[in-house]
């Protein structure tokens, strides 16, 4: 009876071992909040997406609405063309904006969807043409680095 009762709770044990690592890899791959619904593909071309990622949020007034889906280099144009898939739950307007954003200084980076003001809604394979690129921190500090030179040269 001693020997199965030890068994039992070792078998508990790694259940929760099993389950604590499941739970720290949707964490690590961004998918703890994974939603099944249905969703609408709309893209949006940008110069730089800095280091975003497939299943990135993309995020609306703070909240997600998406996730990135496909992100592709266009050889014609020379930018990257980011899939979002957005919750058909939530609409925007045709006029919306995208912006590549960090959380807090070296965080992950998303996608915010700014709303715009047109009366009509964004339906799947639409393109948002307003996007603005992520900053990246290295072109930041050159940019003050040179500047500060530049300063004491005169």
């Amino acid at each position: 009876m001693q020997r199965k009762s030890i068994d039992v709770w070792v078998g508990l044990f790694v259940l929760l071992g099993l389950a604590a690592l499941l739970f720290l890899a949707l964490k690590a791959g961004n998918m703890s909040t994974l939603s099944f619904g249905k969703t609408y593909l709309v893209t949006g071309k940008f110069d730089n997406i800095g280091g975003l990622k497939p299943q990135a949020p993309v995020k609306s007034a703070g909240v997600v609405v998406g996730r990135v889906g496909d992100i592709k280099f266009d050889d014609k144009t020379y930018q990257a063309l980011v899939t979002l898939e957005l919750e058909t739950g939530y609409h925007f307007p045709k006029d919306s904006s995208l912006k590549i954003l960090t959380a807090g200084l070296l965080g992950e980076q998303y996608i915010g969807i700014q709303a715009g003001g047109d009366t009509n809604n964004l339906v799947n394979g639409d393109r948002i043409n307003s996007t603005q690129s992520a900053a990246v921190l290295e072109d930041l500090i050159n940019q003050f680095i040179y500047s500060k030179a530049a300063d004491g040269k005169e």
